[in-house]
């Protein structure tokens, strides 16, 4: 009975959708016929323009300079200027995520022991992809105003980075309390920068720096910025949700 209740419930959910976007009580369909949709009227050619306020009329890469958003990369143009405040509430979901495990699983723990060691080529093999490892993480949030990439790809990388010492090296040690010192301070001038912004433009995270020619590394303004500390930020919680992952209780 509880599944022929749900079929009913969906079904009926997707007609009363499909009635208001395609038959409207007035006017036309929601949804433009396929070929006609005039682009220029949406918000998307406002964000890849870099006119949302109306202040520039062309983007030529390597050449524009000064926009009111700097990145090449359209994606990190919306998610860490355009919509930066949206992005402040993921970096705190992730931030609570990591802070719950970590009060889950808090209490006199040690870290979990292999049944067999690890040999001497997955050891110094696994601190060599260690380091380069970081080297692309690293990259990864630092060029990613210019293509794919950004803070949170990074900070996984790294992280991941320390999950591979944790499996190939029984007597690797993690220093915890510096990757929690990190995680606070970057979280801090985060969230410092934008008030700061608040102050200067007016709203969260407004682009105060100027943004130079796009393309360019040296570009964006606030926006490289901010990825770095995402990426640091990002890299530290979850190296702290894996240590505590990676540790058994000790009986009391």
């Amino acid at each position: 009975m509880k599944q022929v209740v749900s079929i009913l419930l969906v079904l009926a959910v997707g007609f009363f959708i499909f009635s208001a976007l395609y038959f409207p009580n007035q006017g036309d369909s929601a949804f433009d016929s396929y070929g006609e949709v005039d682009l220029d009227e949406r918000v998307s050619s406002s964000f890849i323009d870099k006119n949302v306020t109306g202040e520039n009329d062309e983007v030529v890469f390597g050449e524009s300079a000064n926009l009111e958003d700097g990145s090449a990369n359209y994606v990190t143009s919306v998610i860490v200027n355009y919509r930066s405040f949206d992005t402040l509430g993921e970096v705190t979901v992730l931030f609570i995520s990591a802070f719950g495990v970590g009060l889950l699983l808090s209490g006199r723990r040690k870290k979990q022991a292999f049944a067999h060691q690890p040999n001497f080529i997955l050891k110094y093999g696994a601190r060599l992809v260690f380091g380069i490892m970081v080297i692309f993480g690293v990259y990864m949030f630092s060029h990613g105003h210019l293509a794919p990439g950004g803070g949170f790809p990074g900070g996984a990388i790294i992280a991941a980075a320390l999950l591979l010492l944790y499996l190939a090296d029984n007597d690797f040690r993690a220093k915890m309390k510096a990757f929690k010192v990190t995680e606070g301070i970057a979280g801090s001038i985060y969230v410092i920068l934008g008030l700061l912004a608040i102050v200067i433009g007016g709203y969260f995270l407004m682009n105060f720096l100027p943004t130079g020619i796009v393309g360019t590394i040296f570009s964006a303004g606030l926006i490289p910025i901010i990825y770095v500390l995402i990426g640091l930020k990002v890299g530290s919680e979850i190296a702290g949700i894996v240590d505590s992952f990676l540790t058994v209780e000790v009986e009391k």
